[in-house]
């Protein structure tokens, strides 16, 4: 049962950390494998990438999140020292957080509890500088644009069709619409202009999904930054304004994963970090492929539920790595389903079994999501201090005649020691073996019929509409050769629809597509549903007004 826990940052401000060389010997790393970033952090060699697979791969994604928190990366974390607790040469995969969320609403994101990944505060603030570095790649390649622009215009690019935005990896409102190139000749060419945060950039998306230097900058090459003049309407590429030489510069450390640790000494690869409503929300190529190689068990994440970051993970992530994930680990809790169900947050912490009943139907929409992918699944039911044993019996009880295992775990409380029985159920499910992994559709489909496809079948809804603008932009992008790539669907993490209140597992509902946009670097086409937005805005009281550095050095408020 869970107790009093330490707030996050005092767990983690307590952790006594393993010199990083010795977790990189854990894993067979050479000293000149790495380069070190401190005593606790450090880059792998991008070669260890290219070695044979060893591992075997483990997804753990989840439920419809909401306001009452579900805790899969900290599931994730707890499942990874599980697995070493019980003798399992296991490593995680994680994401690296964005600093937006951190201080909006999120505070954080390495973790909870006795489950998190250490050094805390440097993961959540500027860690090893990638999100840096693919933001300043992102803002070259935006400036060497404005500048061709201004310098005469060569290749004709028409300033109104320019699809190449602007990022900053902070949550800010003003800057979604904003005019640049003000103030006469000498400022550049006038133009309309937006911003989106770093997560959302292609940039991102490039590090994310290349598996090599040279895969890296054959999709920067590919990006398009907007059309010509004209008719015919030409697309223009990042190799066509000569950025890509420059671009790779940049990130020639950025697309080397990062190796931290867990609070108990395991290794960790944090790599990357695109959201799992506005892009892919899978932690890199690079970093799994090299976890692959090093161990035995590598389990990693997708962001927010299996409609979004499992389903891109599987039809985007896998298809691109030529991955094969053999079982997929889905994180539920009992308040959630009880939100689904109609609950109130406020009312939570009290036994509800008929919103836990009606609230169901979402777990099992989750459920059936990853089989359909031919991936056996396991339900994680997080444990939260207030659930009743009669709460947790009856998800277990639903999962069981669902045809899948469900196993209790409390590592938010207990560290490893709260996951072994799931740590256990995991490696029966690999020797049991089963799996049967496919994509859920052809990429030679039409980009209609793909929507259509993520739609009904993963959705559960009756079809999808699409905005005169959407419409006209497919039929643009399937007429230049890019109809024939996965598609990433941007849409709200909290409904199977694109209306966020809409809970639980709505039938009936058509999703509207309002824009579509080429992500041609990263390899798709990315799809807008409902009110979602590539740059977010702080709440009402912003999580950074919490924040301080005391007098001796350490910091409050990063949760």
């Amino acid at each position: 049962m869970s107790t009093t826990v330490p707030t996050d940052i005092e767990i983690a401000q307590r952790a006594r950390m393993r010199p990083i060389t010795d977790v990189a010997a854990d894993l067979g790393l050479a000293p000149d494998e790495l380069d070190l970033y401190g005593k606790y952090k450090a880059k792998i060699s991008l070669d260890v990438s290219q070695r044979p697979t060893r591992g075997r791969l483990v997804l753990v994604t989840g439920i419809n999140p909401t306001a009452a928190g579900e805790g899969k990366s900290t599931t994730l974390v707890g499942l990874a020292q599980a697995m070493r607790r019980i003798g399992s040469n296991a490593v995680m995969c994680m994401r690296e957080p964005s600093l937006g969320p951190v201080f909006g609403i999120k505070g954080g994101a390495a973790g909870g509890g006795y489950a998190q990944v250490v050094p805390m505060q440097d993961i959540n603030l500027h860690f090893t500088g990638d999100f840096h570095a693919i933001a300043t790649a992102h803002g070259l390649l935006s400036a060497l644009l404005d500048n061709h622009l201004a310098q005469g215009n060569a290749l004709d690019i028409d300033p109104r069709r320019i699809t190449w935005p602007r990022t900053v990896d902070m949550n800010d409102r003003a800057l979604r619409q904003a005019v640049i190139g003000l103030g006469g000749v000498a400022n550049g060419v006038p133009r309309e202009e937006r911003w989106v945060i770093v997560p959302a950039s292609e940039i991102m998306a490039v590090v994310a999904l290349a598996s090599s230097r040279e895969d890296l900058e054959a999709r920067l090459a590919r990006i398009i930054v907007g059309s010509t003049a004209g008719a015919d309407r030409k697309p223009v590429h990042a190799g066509d304004l000569k950025a890509v030489g420059a671009m790779s510069l940049l990130l020639q450390d950025a697309i080397r994963p990062n190796l931290v640790q867990t609070l108990e000494g395991g290794p960790a690869l944090l790599h990357a970090g695109p959201f799992g409503n506005i892009a892919h929300g899978c932690n890199s190529i690079i970093a799994t492929k090299t976890g692959l190689a090093l161990a035995d068990v590598v389990l990693t994440e997708a962001g927010f539920g299996s409609d979004l970051g499992a389903e891109k993970f599987f039809d985007i992530k896998c298809r691109f790595g030529e991955l094969d994930p053999e079982v997929a680990v889905l994180v539920a809790t009992v308040r959630a389903l009880k939100m689904n169900g109609g609950a109130n947050k406020k009312d939570l912490g009290t036994e509800n079994l008929a919103a836990l009943e009606k609230g169901l139907p979402n777990l099992q929409a989750h459920i059936e999501n990853v089989k359909q992918f031919g991936v056996p699944v396991i339900v994680a039911i997080n444990r939260f201090s207030s659930d009743t044993d009669r709460e947790l019996a009856m998800v277990a009880d639903f999962a069981s005649k669902q045809g899948v295992c469900a196993s209790v775990n409390d590592v938010w409380a207990q560290g490893g020691a709260g996951g072994e029985e799931l740590a256990r159920e995991v490696l029966s499910a690999l020797e049991r073996g089963g799996s049967k992994y496919t994509p859920l559709y052809d990429t030679g489909l039409p980009i209609r019929d793909k929507i259509d496809t993520i739609v009904r079948k993963v959705y559960g809804g009756d079809g999808a509409d699409y905005s005169a603008k959407a419409a006209r932009t497919i039929d643009y992008l399937e007429s230049i050769g890019l109809g024939n790539t996965p598609v990433c669907m941007a849409k709200t993490q909290y409904s199977f629809t694109d209306d966020p209140s809409r809970l639980g597992r709505p039938t009936g509902f058509r999703l509207t597509i309002n824009e579509v946009y080429p992500s041609a670097g990263a390899g798709f086409v990315v799809a807008q549903a409902g009110d979602i937005m590539t740059m977010p805005g702080l709440p009402t009281e912003p999580a950074a007004e919490h924040m301080a550095v005391k007098p001796d050095g350490s910091i409050v408020g990063l949760f």
